[in-house]
């Protein structure tokens, strides 16, 4: 009993692992309990990532790159945002330069990486900031990120490649859970299945994986120096697998938590389906169960739950066309800013043991790869909560051709993740520092 103790203790027996709760020994104390700051175990640091296609609403969403610093008009787009106004920042002037395809680039939205950047490949991408964070933040939890996708894969999504924000350290896209429901049950539901099976279930993965090393190392010895390279990517595809079978063998008997949460319904879709997501975020980081999320977000499903008649991938080239268009736009922007703005009321409403908020330790990225049409400067981005240490309510306008992972880099290391550089970074953004 003289070790550091911490949350990720258990009581252990013969049999199961059993979770402890929340003792005042490992630093917790309830809000009313008033103790003194210094007393108080550090609350850990969550990152969210938002991510949706076909852009914005050019006239309406942006306000003026003129009215710099705290004291500018919010545009009608972002009204919905406005009892926020303090607690977010607009960054105006970041690019994903790598990308040239119109409605390619969210899959390099959070990685920086060059499509064509690696000799003789047709495609190539790299880990995306949210994973470099989970590599980070996400070692104590039962789920080092959690991947939150829409819908099902023949939607137009305005997505790219790989239909995925998330991409791992090879450069291979992460899918999750397409549906409120499905990501509810990944979270939350129990496996029922005996503890001896669950165990002999993971000594039968491992025996497969062990297999497969050895004959893959038997090969390699008969492979030219290309062919090797695959298979090293290989090696990294099953290290990956061991790291992941480890991680969740230590999870084994813990049981899933139960959520402040009512099971969702199947049928939601679009605006129901996008705010029941966010609750389900907020569940999550209630309970720990992760520290890292992302969310692919619906824009097709969004607009029929709008009542707009108009495809997304048309109306995203309103410049031009009808009246219809342009009302269309503006109406998708109004409604994911009110969803926006709930999100945010819930993680400023949610307490957390010490009696500060999850918003107080939480950053939210909110954007697209698109400005609107195929225009691909000028990415749409705003930054929210306390977590990464950042300047808040404030329109800013960075240099010309800043590259949009240089945001990320700030917020990475703003987070405490320790690392030296992101995709196409080339050093962090000063003007977003608080």
């Amino acid at each position: 009993m003289n070790a550091p103790l911490n949350r990720r203790h258990f009581l252990r027996t013969s049999t199961a692992l059993i979770a402890l709760p929340m003792l005042e020994s490992f630093g917790f104390r309830r809000f009313a309990s008033a103790a003194p700051a210094s007393t108080l175990a550090a609350r850990p640091k969550r990152m969210i990532f938002l991510g949706f296609g076909w852009g914005v609403t050019q006239q309406s969403w942006y306000p003026s790159m003129l009215e710099k610093g705290p004291d500018y008009i919010l545009p009608s787009g972002l009204a919905p945002l406005g009892r926020h106004k303090s607690d977010f920042t607009i960054v105006q002037g970041l690019v994903n330069k790598h990308v040239s395809g119109g409605h390619s680039g969210s899959t390099f939205w959070l990685t920086g990486a060059n499509e064509f950047g690696e000799p003789g490949q047709s495609f190539h991408n790299s880990i995306s900031a949210d994973q470099v964070a989970a590599g980070a933040l996400g070692k104590e939890t039962r789920f080092d990120s959690f991947i939150m996708d829409c819908g099902a894969a023949t939607q137009p999504s305005g997505h790219g490649q790989g239909l995925s924000l998330s991409w791992d350290s090879r450069g291979k896209p992460m899918s999750g859970p397409r549906t409120p429901v499905e990501a509810f049950h990944r979270l939350f539901s129990r496996d029922t299945t005996p503890l001896d099976q669950q165990q002999a279930m993971f000594r039968q993965r491992r025996s497969v994986l062990d297999n497969a090393l050895e004959s893959a190392r038997e090969l390699q010895r008969q492979l030219g120096k290309t062919d090797n390279a695959k298979l090293d990517e290989y090696f990294q595809g099953i290290r990956d697998l061991e790291t992941r079978l480890s991680r969740d063998e230590q999870w084994l008997g813990v049981p899933q938590p139960t959520p402040d949460l009512a099971e969702p319904k199947s049928s939601l879709a679009g605006y129901e389906e996008i705010e029941l997501m966010y609750d389900i975020m907020i569940a999550a980081l209630r309970t720990d169960s992760t520290r890292v999320l992302s969310y692919r977000q619906p824009v097709t499903t969004l607009l029929a739950s709008l009542d707009v008649r108009i495809d997304a991938h048309t109306m995203s080239h309103y410049p031009g066309k009808g009246p219809e268009y342009l009302e269309a736009s503006e109406k998708r922007d109004r409604a994911q800013s009110e969803l926006l703005a709930g999100l945010l009321d819930k993680l400023k409403a949610t307490r957390e043991p010490d009696g500060s908020t999850l918003f107080d330790h939480t950053t939210v990225v909110y954007g697209s790869n698109i400005r609107t049409g195929h225009n691909l400067d000028n990415c749409p981005t705003i930054l929210a909560g306390r977590g990464a240490g950042i300047r808040l309510g404030h329109n800013l306008v960075v240099p010309k051709d800043t590259p949009l992972c240089n945001a990320w880099l700030t917020l990475l290391r703003g987070s405490g993740v320790p690392v030296e550089r992101h995709g196409d970074s080339s050093g962090v953004i000063p003007q977003l520092l608080a």
